[in-house]
């Protein structure tokens, strides 16, 4: 055991040192002691180069219980998010994503917590450090404002709110480790008017009314990324239907709208089929489209339960193959982007390019819209996408201000670009094979570029990287694979 001395008694050994000596001396015992002081608290970040402050190291989370208490769209709402997790280093502190809300209270494994923001984070410190290995819950007690439109999160629409997360907003809305590669299962409970229907990710688990509110709460079945969370409240009917092999379906539409918007719900069943005839099994619980009478200039494929505009369905302008091949993209990104989840943000081009590629195969298949013609005007402009936004897989990060700005069209047509030019080589048939087996080896997980390019490998029988390296980070874009004569235009002075 060590000594003590009493009161008012020096040790034999105490001495006074001078402060320098005595500092280094202090310093060198701490790091043979293992003592130094942790770092002041501070935002964290999982190090993606395009959001590197998202995301949090030390732990994965497992599953989000998160209650809403809404009473209007232009008031914050009382919320209490409660996260169970794992620790993968022993936890001093840790830092949970969340801003535009105010916490009242941290509680680690049911004793009160320490919180301190960190600008986007919020440092909490457990009263009793976390072990590594261990499961643990973090509850937090917040409101989530959705006041504060335009850099996604809460949308609030004429008769409510629905979400938009994508792609670094869902810690906006509720506290947790808000990227992509951490996915988990989620409950809603969301508490409305009782004349306001609310609908959530997953399917229904209850409801209950109590005077003037009802309580309304879903889960989802399979893990889900925390920028695919979708959370609806608003004057909205219902629509049951059933799709192949007796999927569940269910849509979410104005109550004013219903009948005029069933021409566009009605084909969601057969394009589920198409989907599946091609890359095989829808791979959720149940699917169906949000319709919101809000502007927010993009479709949203939060896993489920797709988001759309109102406008786009009920204003003259958009001709019928293009909105169909719309509602595919969305759908197609159930497959690819939502089961199969990007770890990295720079993974992007995997998400859109594969939702582009499947849009553009059924206007192909059902309007007669060529996919070769898209193609290769695609192909004419991709060094000017390139120089714009970066290659496909080595995406620009977003300019200040301007945080959605790496959805650009080198990852839409680029990307279905790179799958193009991949078929071209490959040929029909392992292409098929290959899709089939990404979404099937990696369902409800993660992936990267780096892991396509092996599988590609693998179904082909050939080494593809040094084909697919130029294709997806070369700066100009090789030449495509059977078409000689196509040529990419410079990017104009």
């Amino acid at each position: 055991m060590s000594y003590s001395p009493a009161p008012g008694e020096r040790s034999p050994q105490h001495r006074r040192l001078p402060r320098r000596r005595a500092a280094l001396l202090a310093a060198a015992a701490a790091l043979v002691l293992g003592a130094a002081a942790p770092p002041a608290p501070g935002v964290q970040g999982i190090g993606d180069r395009i959001f590197p402050d998202l995301g949090n190291p030390g732990y994965d989370v497992a599953a989000y219980d998160i209650s809403f208490a809404y009473r209007a769209n232009d008031q914050p709402l009382d919320a209490v998010t409660r996260l169970v997790a794992r620790a993968t280093a022993r936890l001093d502190r840790l830092n949970l994503d969340f801003t535009h809300g105010t916490i009242s209270s941290v509680e680690v494994n049911g004793a009160a917590a320490q919180f301190t923001p960190a600008g986007e984070d919020v440092v909490v410190t457990p009263a009793r450090p976390v072990a590594s290995g261990s499961s643990f819950t973090v509850t937090v007690r917040h409101t989530s404002d959705p006041r504060d439109e335009g850099a996604g999160g809460w949308v609030r629409t004429t008769d409510g709110l629905v979400m938009a997360n994508q792609a670094d907003a869902g810690h906006r809305v509720f506290p947790g480790n808000d990227h992509p590669s951490d996915k988990a299962f989620f409950t809603f409970r969301v508490t409305a008017p009782r004349d306001l229907t609310v609908v959530a990710n997953g399917l229904p688990a209850g409801r209950t009314t109590s005077g003037a509110t009802t309580t309304w709460t879903y889960r989802t079945l399979h893990p889900m990324a925390t920028e695919l969370a979708q959370v609806s409240v608003g004057r909205s009917v219902v629509p049951e239907h059933t799709g192949p092999h007796g999927l569940k379906l269910r849509d979410v539409v104005p109550a004013a709208d219903r009948q005029a918007l069933e021409t566009w719900t009605s084909k969601t069943s057969d394009q589920i089929a198409w989907m599946e005839k091609h890359v095989g099994n829808y791979p959720f619980e149940t699917y169906g489209v949000l319709i919101a009478d809000a502007s927010t200039g993009f479709e949203l494929e939060t896993q489920t339960l797709s988001l759309f505009e109102r406008d786009i369905f009920t204003k003259a302008g958009f001709p019928a193959w293009y909105l169909e091949s719309i509602m595919v993209h969305e759908l197609a990104h159930q497959w690819f982007g939502d089961s199969v989840s990007p770890r990295v943000w720079s993974d992007l081009w995997l998400n859109e390019g594969h939702a582009t590629w499947y849009e553009s195969l059924y206007a192909e298949e059902r309007s007669g819209r060529k996919l070769e013609d898209r193609m290769r005007i695609a192909y004419q402009l991709s060094d000017q996408m390139r120089a714009d936004g970066g290659p496909p897989a080595a995406i620009k990060a977003p300019a200040p201000g301007k945080r959605t700005s790496i959805f650009r069209p080198v990852v839409y047509d680029g990307g279905a670009l790179v799958l193009y030019a991949l078929r071209q080589r490959i040929g029909t048939a392992a292409f098929d094979r290959l899709e089939r087996q990404w979404v099937r080896r990696h369902h409800d997980s993660v992936a990267t570029t780096a892991d396509f390019v092996a599988l590609a490998s693998e179904v082909s029988g050939q080494d593809q990287s040094r084909f697919l390296r130029p294709w997806l980070y070369g700066e100009t874009t090789p030449p495509m694979p059977g078409h000689p004569d196509w040529k990419a235009a410079p990017k104009p002075a």
